[in-house]
């Protein structure tokens, strides 16, 4: 079906009609719409109009009154202020958009006009080592723009990223392979009842075991050196033994994702060795062209706009001077890899704010490479820094990082206790309590960080999260509950809008808080800024409080009443359960 417009568009195309109609010497105008607290919404564009036209902007405001349609779409408008107009639409409007907007499985949300290939390259865990609290906003917001794009239409291609290669991994090896029974349970790797627990036990004291080696035995750093060599020759023992690691170390990832609710599939993860393949021709091609030009042994890209402190050029070092491949180069060869066989117009890289200058230089690296054209939009979408309660980065008492899946079996924990305290009958079992836990707790986590602006640090507080009062997931995970409860208890009676009835205040400002759901997805999948779709389900919540209050569902005056209640609160419900899917978070039906 055709996309259901809004009220808001709906006003705004019938007053640039009247704008153009009053005053065609205007051209095309925007008669600046937006909501207002005076009326339902508020056109501002006469006053810049009338300065462009010279003429009393007040008197341009009537004359486009007056070229308004007397039909069922505006029940009020007044002329305010130096040519404000303010404006009151119908009941009937406002319910026969909702009935429409209800009748779409997609509650009025438009698809892509023109989609396109995303790539989106997001979480990025390494190898062997444990996920921490650092790789939470980037494996959430990841997945919500994952998530928004594809329910616009756009073809997303996932690509997690993961530190694969290197220096380290020689080191890993060479103890394997001098250890040969450390991994004994690598033969199971990926099975069913294999623990990612247990697969990630098993690495942290290879890893450890090996570092200490590594830092104490000369002997053995040369060793290790030399495996770095033959990983990167291609050895098949040598790559006998790294396959080994990486297939336990995913087997830990996916049981970290599962406990977050992402999806990844083994075909989204495509780590930095993907890319050995073809860094040298990055390099060759890089200094071929003189985009990389050789200093003091090492190929670099220099940059008129990016010094250090001594005022000397900082290049971006694509090769090493001892031969060893930059993280510019891997980055360059995705890139390369991204237009050039994904057919991508767009990439996105949700890392944190820290590597803003290196993905700066990248890009532009790309750019006069010819890798990117014109044709493509390189974005870089920085985050900041998950807090502890002390304002400072969050790390356990003894100054390590927070191990990530600690954090979310704590917010389970806490979320159980919220889910029993509300099961005041005790009439949940033992696994209806833990599945409800499992929604409550993970989705706290994840509102906390979806709710705050992507470039904002924020504290990391339990307490609040899981507290059903204020922006947090569980109060709009409660609306819902609430509206469940009555949709319930109404039985057989159905849902139904009845456009001839009047609304009552907080039923008009519930209905119109519901109009403005398709837009606001449209916007955040356009600007990339989940914490605005947050902000619009933790405000409908809102508006559903007073309206659950003050106008009775299932004991209101009349049938018709009810049913056109019952409406408003099944679109709520809808809309909430879709806004939070986009998020990732789930809705229980009960708490």
């Amino acid at each position: 079906m055709a996309p259901v417009p809004s009220l808001a568009a709906t006003v705004h195309q019938r007053l640039a009609d009247a704008l153009s109609a009053a005053l065609p010497e205007a051209g095309s105008s925007d008669p600046l719409l937006r909501r207002s607290d005076r009326a339902d919404f508020q056109a501002n564009g006469m006053l810049a109009l009338a300065k462009r036209l010279k003429g009393n902007p007040r008197e341009l405001a009537g004359r486009v009154v007056e070229a308004l349609p007397d039909d069922e779409l505006i029940r009020e408008i007044e002329v305010s202020g130096p040519g404000f107009l303010n404006i009151t639409v119908t009941d009937r409007a406002i319910l026969s958009t909702l009935a429409a907007r209800a009748a779409d499985e997609r509650l009025g949300v438009p698809r892509a006009e023109r989609p396109g290939t995303t790539v989106i390259d997001y979480s990025q865990p390494n190898v062997a080592k444990e996920m921490h609290v650092g790789h939470l906003r980037s494996t959430v917001i990841g997945d919500a723009l994952v998530r928004l794009l594809e329910f616009r239409g756009e073809t997303v291609v996932r690509r997690h990223h993961i530190g694969d290669w290197g220096t380290q991994f020689g080191m890993l090896i060479q103890y394997l392979t001098e250890h040969p029974h450390e991994l004994d349970h690598t033969s199971e790797a990926g099975g069913a009842g294999e623990s990612g627990e247990a697969a990630m036990t098993r690495l942290g004291r290879l890893y450890r075991a090996s570092r200490t080696l590594f830092d104490s035995d000369e002997g053995f750093k040369e060793r290790a050196r030399a495996r770095v060599v033959q990983l990167q020759a291609g050895d098949e023992e040598t790559l006998a033994h790294w396959h080994r690691i990486v297939d336990e170390s995913m087997i830990y990832f996916r049981a970290v994702y599962d406990r977050l609710d992402v999806e990844v599939k083994d075909a989204d993860v495509v780590g930095e060795s993907a890319y050995n393949d073809t860094l040298e021709e990055t390099c060759r091609l890089l200094e071929e062209s003189g985009v990389a030009v050789r200093s003091e042994g090492a190929l670099c890209v220099f940059f008129d706009d990016v010094k250090g402190q001594d005022g000397n050029p900082v290049p971006l070092i694509v090769r090493k001077a001892d031969g060893g491949f930059g993280y510019a180069a891997t980055d360059l060869s995705a890139i390369r890899d991204r237009v050039g066989r994904l057919h991508a117009d767009t990439l996105l890289y949700v890392v944190d704010a820290r590597q803003a200058l290196h993905f700066r230089m990248v890009f532009e690296t790309a750019r006069r490479a010819g890798w990117l054209t014109d044709g493509e939009t390189c974005r870089h979408l920085p985050f900041g820094t998950v807090l502890g309660k002390d304002g400072k980065p969050f790390k356990t008492r003894e100054g390590e990082s927070v191990r990530l899946i600690d954090l979310l079996d704590e917010a389970v924990d806490r979320a159980s206790q919220v889910v029993q305290e509300k099961d005041k009958d005790q009439l949940l079992s033992a696994a209806e309590v833990a599945g409800r836990a499992g929604q409550v707790g993970i989705g706290a986590v994840k509102y906390a960080d979806l709710s705050t602006s992507m470039s904002r640090d924020y504290v990391f507080d339990l307490d609040r999260m899981v507290s059903l009062n204020g922006d947090t997931s569980v109060y709009i995970q409660y609306a819902h509950v609430r509206i469940q409860s009555i949709v319930r208890r109404a039985g057989d009676r159905q849902p139904t809008a009845h456009p001839e009835l009047s609304l009552a205040p907080a039923e008009r400002a519930l209905a119109l808080h519901l109009d403005e759901f398709a837009e606001t997805v449209q916007a955040v999948a356009e600007t990339y800024e989940p914490h605005r779709l947050a902000g619009y389900l933790y405000g409908l919540a809102t508006a559903f409080t007073p309206f659950y209050d003050q106008c009775p569902v299932l004991k209101a005056e009349t049938p018709e009443l009810m049913e056109n209640r019952l409406f408003l609160c099944e679109l709520t419900a809808r809309t909430l359960r879709q806004g939070m899917a986009l998020l990732g978070i789930r809705m229980p039906e009960r708490l």
